[in-house]
């Protein structure tokens, strides 16, 4: 399509007997925020590698701009911006003088060097720690910074990985709308590796989900949650006066009504179809009063949990034994390292 900026093409990825990212066909266009999200070992951090043409996929391709992400990476590179979830800087240096070395990798003369920098500092609101050595920043501050020093060569793809981790609920905030801002005003495309989805939701126009190598969905979050009850999952949360055995028995009987569970006060009712109808007549003609009825699937919490369960994924115990490996078995943060350091070789990023 005309508005792409990012297309993989049945991109694949596997280390020995091990598929890291499994035949990745994914679409996203220019200026939307776009959500990948995942588990740690999900192949998140592989398929950023090869979007940024820093290992090379086994088979199939990715494009930025329409240029080949292994064949033309250098190119690729002038265009796009990494966040790592780990900002480094050089802690002994402030951050203006973090942003001018920036912007001298990056080959830019120094009178723009040092009017982007001072422009940026201020949008990212971080203008009053200029002169802060930035061994001092805590962890918003790096963030904030880290835009900034992504945005010094004006670039017009970001990719961010785990951008809202370790963040206190107000540079949260802070962090989002500067993100959304990035997207609305400015026109630019980011790409959001993570796994906290309350915070992805905000900011996200389509996300996609992507569990062991695969991904599994993809797309706006009403959209799935539409997917997903048209596979049969409705999920009502309920609260009835009164409550006792017969009200239980005539819910359940209620045709579409699969299971009702309780928990104290509360009611689930799982169905195959959308029971509220029938339900509502059915409590009203036994006298009950309804307290709380809420159908479940629209919020990006239950999509990704149906659609994790959809693809029979049941990783608790995976997460915990591989929750800081990567799927060549090294350290999720050791491959985050390279790609700072193959970054800062070939030109910063």
């Amino acid at each position: 399509m005309e508005n792409t900026i990012i297309r993989t093409d049945h991109l694949t990825k596997v280390y020995g007997t091990k598929t890291a990212v499994r035949r990745l066909n994914l679409s996203i266009r220019k200026g939307e925020v776009f959500g990948l999200l995942g588990p740690n070992g999900a192949g998140k951090t592989t398929t950023i590698l090869m979007l940024l043409g820093l290992t090379e996929p086994t088979s199939g391709s990715a494009f930025i701009g329409g240029m080949n992400c292994t064949r033309d990476s250098i190119k690729v590179k002038r265009m796009v911006g990494y966040l790592p979830d780990n900002v480094g800087f050089y802690p002994d240096m402030t951050g203006l003088e973090n942003l001018y070395f920036t912007g001298r990798l990056n080959g830019l003369a120094e009178p723009v060097i040092r009017e982007r920098a001072q422009a940026l500092l201020e949008r990212v609101g971080m203008e009053k720690a200029a002169n802060q050595k930035t061994g001092t920043y805590s962890k918003g501050m790096k963030q904030r910074l880290g835009i900034a020093d992504v945005l010094m060569k004006d670039p017009q793809v970001i990719i961010m990985d785990e951008p809202t981790l370790g963040i206190d609920p107000e540079g949260m905030r802070e962090l989002l709308s500067l993100m959304q801002e990035l997207s609305r005003k400015d026109g630019r495309t980011l790409l959001i590796s993570s796994h906290q989805l309350y915070q992805i939701q905000q900011v996200c126009d389509r996300v996609g989900i992507f569990v062991d190598g695969s991904l599994i969905a993809c797309g706006e979050i009403g959209e799935l949650g539409r997917q997903i009850q048209s596979q049969s999952h409705y999920l009502l949360e309920l609260s009835v006066e009164p409550l006792d055995d017969g009200i239980l028995a005539a819910i359940s009987h209620i045709p579409g009504v699969e299971a009702v569970t309780q928990e104290g006060e509360t009611l689930a009712v799982q169905s195959c179809a959308d029971i509220r109808p029938a339900l509502t007549a059915t409590l009203g003609a036994a006298g009950c009063t309804i307290l709380h009825l809420h159908q479940r699937g629209g919020d990006l919490d239950e999509i990704y949990r149906l659609y994790f369960e959809k693809a029979g994924e049941d990783r608790h115990e995976n997460s915990r034994d591989h929750a800081n490996t990567g799927k060549t078995g090294q350290p999720l943060a050791g491959l985050r390292g390279k790609i700072r350091a193959k970054l800062r070789k070939q030109g910063r990023s």
